[in-house]
């Protein structure tokens, strides 16, 4: 069955896209400009939510960027970049994985929607800058991890990393990479300079319609 992703460019579908990517699989892509259900409204009749991922492989549909990723790695047996439910650092991983979106990236999009997404109006430089020091704070578990080790499990790349990895891709985008520690920015530069990564990172700017300006506050 034909795995199909639909992907904006720089959204959490780079999560999903650079999976695909590092697990060599086949795939279909179709981008999307951003917000689709504003501007891709033929969009919503394929997935009603209107947001980015959204992955279809026959009858199994997938709207979570780490749904997805758990989804590839144990459905198409990708051992390399997976941790085995035996493993002693499984609890782990499946934490990482859940983390990277419900606390990492969550005050990232307040932060989008409040310094750029919003019209002028409804700006706001007060949230913008509380949720700012959410994020950076939020950090304080994987800096502790990558000053003991260069990746977040079993000291190996995993897809973990690729969860955790677009959160500060994200940050870096919006300017606050210079308030990373000293191991995580070069953690960040190692998951970047990645093959696989290099081969997505732009798909999908062609139709792109905005473009994620760093942080004035």
């Amino acid at each position: 069955m034909t795995i199909e992703l639909w992907h904006c460019h720089n959204t959490r579908s780079l999560r999903a896209l650079w999976a695909l990517e590092e697990m060599q699989l086949d795939y279909k892509l179709h981008y999307l400009p951003f917000p689709p259900r504003v501007l891709a409204k033929d969009y919503l009749a394929i997935n009603p939510l209107g947001t980015v991922p959204f992955m279809q492989v026959g009858d199994t549909q997938l709207t979570e960027s780490s749904a997805i990723l758990l989804y590839l790695a144990t459905h198409y047996s990708q051992h390399a970049i997976a941790v085995a439910s035996s493993h002693k650092e499984y609890g782990h991983y499946l934490n990482w994985l859940f983390q990277s979106d419900a606390t990492l990236t969550f005050p990232q999009t307040l932060l989008l929607r409040y310094s750029q997404f919003e019209p002028a109006e409804r700006q706001n430089p007060q949230v913008v800058q509380d949720y700012k020091i959410w994020f950076l704070s939020r950090l304080k578990s994987a800096n502790q991890q990558l000053l003991q080790q260069a990746y977040l499990v079993d000291n190996r790349f995993t897809i973990a990393d690729i969860a955790v990895g677009y959160a500060l891709y994200l940050g870096e985008l919006l300017g606050l990479a210079s308030a990373y520690q000293p191991q995580t920015l070069a953690y960040l530069k190692r998951l970047k300079d990645r093959p696989a990564f290099q081969r997505c990172v732009n798909a999908g700017e062609e139709v792109a319609n905005y473009k994620i300006e760093p942080l004035t506050v």
